[in-house]
């Protein structure tokens, strides 16, 4: 396996700026935003209640009926209690679904661009890795890739819509066909839907959750308090799942982390109990991360040798850049080392994701580093008139 490479971006960013250097910081999705407030109280309340002991490996029966009631509340979904699982953020909750399905010699599909744990979640179950390319069309999958890509040892797919790198959002629809053709064919699908709410209009969040029974038997919904409530620090996300599958990624969660922190457990179903003002914090931030959408990607097309498709959800912009790819840069890895050590511009080089000749710039910062990052830029490369997104 090898280590993160979004993680190492921001780690040398930070070691830049701890040297004196002025660097904007642009590689990791981490909301800039502090968690809510009640949230916290929440989290207080728990611990004044004495709640810093073990909880089962689920997670707790609060939190479990949290989740389930949360979903029936916003989507309409029909969850029962034992579907649920608590588990250490999202990052957990995608290896425990995998790696409880998952054996040596099957074949896991990824489409590229993909996020990178992706690949590793494969090399660490000793999988083929399958890679679906769908950059024809646009960067969005559809159910017939999907289906051209399975074969007799495929087992699980996974997907992520709104999608990191990209932003990119699948229809509700094709997402449903994609589910479809895989139960016809006896493949799992695993649904990362940590970017779930962050999806712009027209664009509408929509999760894997809301299927009839028959297809959900398919389905590992991974979720994950991270993005959404700004969350990152306190590590707790969850799967909601067929029962079967539910326990097994349980027991082996049993033999490695337990269970999320109790008292986070707590302040996060409370959260969801208060389903109104959680659904109103996220908007919150949707609708500034909204506003930096619209002037960063425009921006960005006025660079010289750059070009980007608008984001319909999540936070980042994926940006070409094989356009400046030729004489005086080799990759787009030397892009983005020309960024940070001329412009002090740190941002991710596409090749992590699969995608070489693109960055992904993260959005998750404030509205004035956005405006400095494109004044350095223009002074970098140059400017052009506003290209067609």
């Amino acid at each position: 396996m090898h280590a993160s490479s979004t993680l190492k971006a921001a780690q040398t960013a930070a070691a830049l700026r701890d040297q004196g250097s002025d660097i904007i910081d642009l590689t990791v999705g981490e909301p800039d935003f502090d968690t809510p407030a009640f949230i916290k109280e929440f989290a207080v309340e728990g611990l004044a209640k004495g709640l810093t002991k073990y909880t089962a490996s689920a997670g707790t029966r609060q939190f479990q009926e949290a989740v389930a009631s949360f979903y029936k509340h916003r989507f309409g979904a029909a969850i029962e209690t034992g579907q649920v699982a608590a588990s250490c953020g999202g990052k957990q909750a995608l290896f425990n679904a995998a790696c409880s399905i998952l054996n040596p010699g099957d074949e896991l599909l990824i489409p590229r661009p993909y996020w990178v744990t992706f690949p590793e979640i494969g090399e660490f179950c000793g999988t083929r890795n399958v890679f679906i390319d769908t950059n024809q069309t646009d960067f969005v999958l559809n159910a017939s890739q999907v289906s051209d890509s399975i074969t007799d040892k495929t087992k699980l797919l996974i997907v992520n819509s709104p999608n990191n790198p990209t932003g990119r959002v699948i229809p509700a629809a094709e997402m449903i066909k994609i589910v479809e053709v895989c139960a016809e064919r006896g493949v799992y699908v695993l649904t990362d839907e940590c970017y779930l709410f962050f999806a712009y209009p027209p664009a509408e969040p929509f999760s894997l959750a809301v299927l009839s029974p028959e297809l959900r038997q398919y389905v590992c919904v991974a979720g994950s308090f991270s993005k959404t409530y700004a969350m990152t620090g306190w590590r707790i996300g969850y799967t909601i799942a067929n029962e079967e599958w539910t326990k097994l990624m349980v027991r082996l969660q049993s033999h490695s982390a337990t269970h999320p922190t109790s008292f986070v457990q707590y302040a996060c179903a409370r959260a969801l109990e208060d389903a109104d003002d959680s659904i109103a914090a996220v908007n919150e931030m949707l609708e500034e991360y909204d506003r930096r959408r619209k002037y960063l990607i425009p921006a960005l097309n006025t660079i010289s040798g750059f070009h980007c498709a608008e984001p319909e959800g999540a936070f980042y912009a994926f940006v070409d850049v094989k356009g400046l790819i030729g004489e005086k840069f080799g990759s787009s890895a030397d892009v983005a080392e020309a960024m940070l050590n001329k412009a002090f511009i740190a941002v991710t080089d596409g090749a992590a994701f699969g995608a070489e000749g693109f960055l992904r710039f993260s959005y998750a910062t404030s509205m004035q580093n956005l405006r400095t990052a494109i004044e350095r830029l223009g002074e970098m490369f140059g400017t052009s008139e506003a290209q067609t997104a």
